[in-house]
């Protein structure tokens, strides 16, 4: 049976360590009302992000998560915004069948280099569940008033 909080079931996330990275936080929440865990840098030695440049940086941890659970890497607001360092796939998908590393694709999008450190905090995870749906193929769908408009066409 399952636990409940506040009317919603706890989930249970299994994470390990992988060898080599004792010294390293796993991901955490930093405030006590953030969604998201920070995610640390696995690098074995610093690396320069240049100008446009992208890198796939090691998260030193796996994850085990009960189906109908995903983690979704997105990027941190503060080194987006200071230093124009984002995620290239965001929101990136961890599915709940996924047992390797966590990675993170980092793109820089500023105008200088920037150099990531072992330990410096990359990403966040922010969990979500992912409901289980069937695709039905049909010959017609419905009318709406919108229609088959889309890419700005809600606004007035």
């Amino acid at each position: 049976m399952p636990r409940w909080q506040g009317g919603i079931p706890l989930n249970h996330v299994h994470i390990k360590r992988l060898p080599g990275n004792e010294d390293l936080p796993l991901p955490m929440r930093m405030s006590e009302g953030a969604s998201g865990y920070d995610v640390h840098a696995a690098l074995a030695e610093e690396l320069t992000l240049q100008p446009g440049a992208r890198a796939l940086v090691p998260g030193g941890f796996a994850l085990a998560m009960p189906q109908g659970l995903e983690a979704q890497v997105r990027p941190r607001s503060g080194l987006a915004y200071k230093h124009g360092v984002t995620c290239l796939n965001t929101p990136g998908t961890i599915d709940a069948d996924y047992r390797g590393e966590v990675k993170v694709l980092l793109i820089n999008l500023g105008q200088e280099p920037f150099v990531i450190r072992r330990g410096e905090r990359i990403a966040q995870l922010v969990f979500q569940h992912v409901p289980s749906i069937a695709l039905e193929e049909v010959g017609e769908l419905p009318d709406t008033v919108r229609g088959a408009g889309g890419f700005g066409h809600t606004g007035k």
